[in-house]
């Protein structure tokens, strides 16, 4: 029996990898332009943390987490989202005490959930996800989506929608929410056992559904935007004066809910319109979640953030046939002709690493002409020919492989030399 990668995870091999590398670093120089600092947490957290985070009624915690119980017999899942994980964090760690707040934290890593693998999805994914913690200001709502939207553009993604709806405080939500039970429950027998089961819980989370998204009812739901309280027409009403401000375009969509339990207020999604890109257009969402921190048995503090699946990106770079392009050339190849030139090769591409430069040898024995090409394959800067001859004379020809000029260094000064090159 042949052993093979579990079903819905990928292997990401030299290639690939440096697109990856590329993406996070153009994620983090974002960051540090709007000063986000990096938090990570563990991959594996206590079940609880997203039971009360995430919420019972939404698929996450219902179908698609991987639970298990360790050897104490404690409950334990790995992480499917990130933002409870750091909730937990900003709480267990009294960062609602830091002098600097909001608390800007962004994080990359691996999320885990049990669904049907298909194009741009996996059991084990990788976020990009950003939490803006402890200002409630519309401002910082709009700094959030020009973040998530300025991460697309900034990759050269043209074909971008961003929708955002409001999901209205409290009081707003409740009494939608009974508007909701009143519109679906008399002919919720129509609907899946999912919704039939969310209708009490998060009615809500009926508009979400996949299986009866065509269902006529679906189409004349209540609005949420219909039962905004004033206090809430107005907050959504500034989130848009300011995107409009930062020439933004945006649409506002009443029927976006998101799937967790913990968003409130603002509510987005950023999509792909490319053709052929798919039929699950979401490329990242996010939004509000006051009243999460005290679900997770913290003090009263607003939050707002995303997630963006590195995936669903590298899928949208594809379809739209773009092609970041990053510095994949080393510095020096060392060509040794001879046993004793091979030798001090060794010790040559050891001192030119040590002086911070990227440098790379022959390990098989080749040819010089061999040795050129594996150089042209790894874009070498300039390629230092060592030869038994050279190294009776105690020199090193080195060659600039954009100009083809080529020059001749004693041994002993070729550090120094090339480092001289490269300024």
């Amino acid at each position: 029996m042949s052993i093979q990668i579990p079903r819905g995870t990928q292997d990401i091999l030299p290639g690939q990898s440096e697109l990856w590398q590329f993406i996070e670093s153009q994620a983090r120089d974002l960051c540090r332009r709007y000063q986000y600092k990096e938090i990570r947490t563990p991959i594996f957290e206590h079940t609880e943390v997203f039971l009360r985070g995430v919420g019972d009624t939404t698929d996450i915690v219902q179908k698609e987490m991987y639970s298990f119980q360790d050897r104490g017999g404690r409950d334990i899942t790995l992480r499917p989202e990130g933002t409870a994980p750091v909730v937990r964090s900003f709480i267990e760690n009294k960062m609602f005490g830091w002098a600097t707040q909001p608390v800007k934290l962004f994080y990359f890593g691996p999320m885990f959930r049990y669904e049907r693998p298909q194009a741009g999805r996996f059991r084990q994914f990788v976020q990009f996800g950003v939490e803006a913690i402890g200002s409630a200001d519309p401002a910082i709502d709009a700094e959030v989506l020009a973040l998530a939207m300025g991460m697309y553009k900034g990759m050269g993604l043209k074909s971008l929608k961003l929708v955002i709806n409001s999901l209205g405080d409290k009081e707003s939500r409740t009494m939608h929410r009974e508007a909701l039970i009143n519109h679906f429950k008399p002919r919720i027998g129509e609907f899946c056992s999912d919704c039939q089961s969310r209708l009490e819980k998060n009615p809500l989370r009926i508009l979400d559904c996949k299986k009866d998204r065509d269902h006529e009812l679906m189409a004349s739901a209540p609005s949420i935007l219909e039962y905004l309280n004033e206090d809430s027409k107005a907050y959504f009403t500034k989130v848009q004066e300011y995107l409009k401000a930062l020439e933004i375009e945006f649409e506002v969509d009443p029927t976006l809910v998101r799937g967790l339990d913990y968003y409130n207020h603002t509510a987005f999604e950023i999509m792909s319109t490319s053709e052929g890109f798919g039929a699950i257009t979401t490329l990242c969402g996010g939004g509000r979640y006051n009243g999460l921190m005290e679900e997770l048995g913290g003090p009263v503090t607003p939050g707002i953030g995303f997630a963006m699946s590195i995936e669903r990106l590298i899928a949208a770079l594809d379809a739209e046939q773009v092609r970041p392009v990053w510095d994949d050339s080393i510095d020096c190849y060392v060509v040794s002709l001879g046993e004793s030139a091979k030798d001090y090769s060794v010790k040559l591409v050891y001192e030119l690493r040590r002086r911070g430069f990227s440098a790379e040898k022959d390990y098989n024995d080749r040819k010089a002409k061999a040795q050129f090409k594996a150089a042209d394959r790894l874009n070498a800067r300039y390629v230092a020919v060592l030869g038994d001859d050279e190294l009776a004379k105690e020199v090193i020809n080195v060659k600039n492989m954009e100009t083809g000029e080529q020059i001749e260094v004693g041994l002993d000064q070729f550090i120094e030399k090339f480092m001289e090159l490269q300024r």
